[in-house]
């Protein structure tokens, strides 16, 4: 072989060894991009709405804190890509604990952070009392902390007072029936009758039934008057009741109070609807928006200190009454158009808010923030006045953008 056939056959050998690995770089850089294709095209992941970052193609609990997954649905409506636009049903909104709220002027002067407890709201407490005299058969309802909805069955009580009122109402009946005085107006006599049993807590339904029967039952079931969570049972099976005696109590805790205490001297900072972020170290550090309901006019004769009262939503009950909470309230009275700082995300690139559209859609928006405190920032462009925005959950849609757009979510965004 010839010195030049040689370096001829080594060129072409140089050349393919070229084109193979363009060939290879192409694919490897193109892989992420298919991979993004391949997970979009499934209909349906699931995540957590504390750690959007979880991506699971089947039910079960988070790897990190252990709550359950929820379930997102991918279709080719939720993400509309050329106006960087995505879409959740009301379902979706609910289970990620998606809130909102609308931006306005806040005071983003210094802040305090008050330490709190999470107790129940006693404006949503109900008492179900005996509505007779009689004795405890039996208790359907055992436990505190039991569920009850209005209509289920509490206790079976054995009460003269009630056999008699059912007796009148089935002779009223009978009278009715069989006897035709003109002189007598039977129907106001069932009616009286029945008044009667549904004064001392029967149900129609049950009033009904013994119609049918035609008899007097020994004990009659009590039927819930009240919803809630049952707090306190005051009575036990075999005791004797009286007409207003207390039975038992509910509490419900889907809205909750956050108490505090303040020093004699800081009360005139602070009044009511001042607005306040409340955290919950027990759940991660989850953040609430809301305001204060009540300050105690009177100090504690004890402590010389007065109470702050906070009211919080808990739709999905991850909340429990006696958790630790932090209350953080701005003293100051430097006040600017301002977002929560839950709501903006910020990477290497700028900080971004997810802002609902009129269609009901969410939108990135890339913000300027200017310096404020642990609960508010003032924006110095990129939202205005009455704009709603995402406080709780961002992550979550943020994630649901990275998911289908390959992770540049500010690609195209403009300040």
């Amino acid at each position: 072989m010839n010195k030049k056939h040689f370096w001829r056959i080594s060129t072409i050998g140089l050349l393919s060894f070229v084109v193979v690995i363009a060939v290879l770089f192409t694919a490897c850089t193109q892989k992420p991009k298919a991979a993004a294709v391949a997970k979009a095209a499934n209909k349906a992941y699931y995540t957590c709405s504390m750690h959007p970052q979880i991506h699971e193609d089947h039910p079960g609990n988070c790897p990190i804190c252990g709550m359950k997954l929820i379930k997102v649905e991918v279709t080719g409506n939720n993400m509309d890509m050329a106006m960087n636009k995505i879409r959740l049903t009301n379902s979706q909104i609910q289970l990620a604990g998606i809130q909102m709220d609308t931006i306005r002027e806040e005071n983003v002067g210094s802040e305090k952070t008050l330490t709190g407890t999470v107790t129940t709201d006693e404006n949503k407490a109900e008492e179900l009392s005996a509505r007779l005299a009689g004795r405890i058969q039996q208790l359907f309802v055992r436990t505190t902390g039991e569920k009850i909805a209005i209509g289920q069955p509490v206790y079976s009580i054995y009460s003269e007072d009630l056999q008699e009122a059912e007796k009148e109402y089935l002779l009223a009946k009978q009278q009715q029936k069989v006897l035709h005085n003109p002189d007598v107006d039977y129907q106001q006599l069932i009616s009286a009758a029945e008044n009667k049993l549904q004064l001392w807590g029967l149900s129609p339904s049950q009033i009904k039934n013994i119609a049918v029967s035609g008899k007097v039952s020994a004990t009659t079931t009590v039927l819930s008057k009240v919803s809630g969570t049952v707090s306190e049972i005051a009575v036990h099976e075999g005791d004797y009741v009286t007409e207003g005696m207390s039975i038992l109590k509910t509490q419900a805790l889907s809205d909750l109070w956050v108490e505090a205490q303040l020093y004699a001297s800081e009360t005139g900072s602070y009044k009511e609807n001042d607005r306040v972020r409340v955290a919950f170290p027990d759940l991660g550090g989850q953040l609430i928006n809301a305001k204060v309901e009540f300050v105690n006019p009177e100090l504690s004769e004890a402590s010389k200190v007065n109470l702050i009262r906070i009211s919080i939503p808990n739709p999905q009950g991850l909340i429990r009454p006696g958790m630790l909470a932090y209350i953080s309230i701005a003293g100051g009275k430097d006040h600017s158009l301002a977002v929560p700082v839950s709501a903006i995300l910020t990477d290497g690139k700028g900080s971004l808010v997810w802002v609902k559209n009129t269609d009901g859609s969410f939108s990135a928006r890339m913000i300027k923030p200017g310096d404020g405190n642990q609960s508010y920032v003032p924006v110095l462009s990129g939202l205005n006045t009455g704009d709603i925005v995402v406080t709780n959950g961002a992550y979550l849609l943020n994630s649901e953008a990275a998911f289908k757009n390959g992770g540049d979510n500010m690609a195209g965004m403009k300040m």
